[in-house]
């Protein structure tokens, strides 16, 4: 090899980065032993492996490491894939492809990373925008597979959903599908979801995160209940068909048995077993649920029919405008339905009501104990901080974080924002102080240091800038 004054590298298991004022940090990195890279070379390299602790590497404790390179033929095929962790404390497992993944690699090749699966981000021919007007227009087809799912099983099955949920779980019927929250006991929330009452003793969890379920079982063991929590979610991969032609497309395919709730009857927040095209069809489950602010279904299926159902929702929608979307434009329609999502507009330290969800806490009417209970009815006595829609009085982009200000004061924070093709402008939520949250309320958005530059935003009168009365899915 030809000596060099210096070679390019890359440094994959460093975790240093620069703030805004240019100051360079590091720390521990993010990886651990057995972690690896593997790429694909497109021209001739030099691989080098190097370890080297100093002051400026805190790698390992500070303890030399050893980095293997292994090289392979150029005839070797991997399948892409990147580690995640569903816990802190949990073995990396490598991300997977939904049952679905073939059907929308047909549209595109911009898959990205969400929880553990890949999922399309926007299709190749259209684009987010074109997905945004398909959905409030005609209807769309998204891939919600990596959802996590638990079944909730045994004859203490519904004591536990009434203790570890928010909603009242007595009043759910078989066949019922209730929106809730589940909180630790200081009130903040862990996640939420939806709940399927598959029968008495039997309830499915549809929520976004592995904790979700772990934390179910423990409270499940910790009260010695008699009842089984397991996950589902590989045997359970679900689309979404969601839009103002939703209902004329699958009423072409679904077909329910005599003694099961009838597609056309089946109302809003209810499920009914069902089957592709007659008895002998495929198994299906379809429920009025969706995540658009639109009349829309989810359908759940074993994955290894996946390709089948897939197909047989696009050959129905065929002279109904049907599109597939990707989550750039679920992330549109759901911020402007005012629809939260984990990790922006709420956490464990957001309760319900500072949420926006607020009405998934019958606190008078659901008298039974439940986890978080008391510390709820507190914070809905004394609320400090809440979920506001904002109007933003410029073109200039808002990001979630940015700083919400009355003059110097900050008194809030944007959580969810995008540009609403449909309003023409700038929206958002955030969530801000209780003194400054009425409809009509002047703020401004920080951005750079938060003072030097600032844009104009009104407090809405509803969270959700589209349908706030939500006749859109209950028609």
């Amino acid at each position: 090899v030809t000596p060099r004054a210096g070679w390019m590298a890359i440094n994959f298991f460093f975790n240093t980065w620069v703030d805004e004022h240019g100051v360079l940090y590091s720390d521990e990195p993010w990886s651990r032993p057995g972690d690896y890279v593997l790429l694909r070379a497109l021209t001739d390299l030099i691989c080098v492996s190097s370890a080297c602790p100093d002051d400026t590497s805190p790698a390992n404790g500070w303890n030399p490491t050893d980095i293997h390179v292994r090289t392979y033929s150029g005839k070797e095929t991997f399948q892409r894939q990147v580690a995640y962790r569903p816990t802190p404390d949990a073995e990396p497992k490598m991300t997977k492809q939904t049952g679905f993944h073939e059907s929308f690699d047909k549209f595109t090749d911009n898959f990205i990373e969400y929880n553990g699966y890949w999922l399309a981000n926007c299709m190749a021919t259209e684009g987010p925008i074109q997905e945004y007007h398909a959905c409030r227009q005609n209807a769309v087809v998204l891939d919600l597979s990596p959802l996590r799912k638990f079944e909730i099983n045994g004859p203490d099955a519904e004591a536990l959903c009434q203790y570890i949920f928010t909603r009242n779980m007595k009043t759910l019927p078989v066949g019922g599908v209730v929106y809730t929250a589940m909180c630790y006991e200081h009130g903040g929330m862990i996640d939420d979801g939806t709940v399927f009452r598959l029968s008495k003793d039997n309830f499915r969890w549809i929520g976004g995160s592995d904790y979700g379920g772990e934390w179910i079982r423990e409270q499940a063991d910790k009260l010695g209940l008699k009842v089984l929590v397991r996950s589902s979610t590989d045997m359970q991969h679900n689309i979404a068909v969601q839009g103002p032609e939703s209902r004329e497309i699958l009423r072409k395919f679904v077909w329910t048995a005599p003694h099961q709730p009838n597609f056309d009857d089946l109302a809003w927040f209810r499920f009914t077993p069902a089957r592709i095209g007659d008895h002998d069809g495929i198994p299906i489950v379809v429920s009025r649920t969706g995540y658009t602010g639109e009349l829309g279904y989810e359908i759940f299926c074993h994955p290894k029919h996946a390709t089948e159902v897939f197909d047989a929702v696009w050959e129905a929608g065929q002279g109904h405008g049907l599109a597939p979307m990707g989550l750039e434009a679920l992330d549109m329609v759901r911020i402007e339905a005012g629809l939260i999502f984990a990790g922006y507009d709420f956490s464990d330290q957001t309760d319900p009501f500072e949420a926006g969800i607020g009405f998934t806490c019958p606190l008078k009417s659901k008298t039974d104990d439940f986890i978080g209970r008391d510390a709820l009815i507190r914070r809905k006595e004394h609320p400090m901080r809440k979920l506001v829609g904002l109007d933003i009085g410029s073109n200039v982009d808002v990001a979630h974080g940015d700083c919400v200000h009355i003059g110097r004061a900050q008194v809030g924070e944007i959580c969810s924002s995008m540009r609403s093709p449909l309003l023409g402008r700038n929206i958002a939520m955030a969530r801000v102080d209780v003194a400054h949250a009425a409809e009509g309320t002047e703020l401004e958005v920080g951005k750079l240091d938060g003072h030097q530059k600032r844009l104009p935003a009104t407090v809405r009168k509803d969270l959700a800038a589209y349908d706030p009365g939500k006749t859109k899915p209950r028609s």
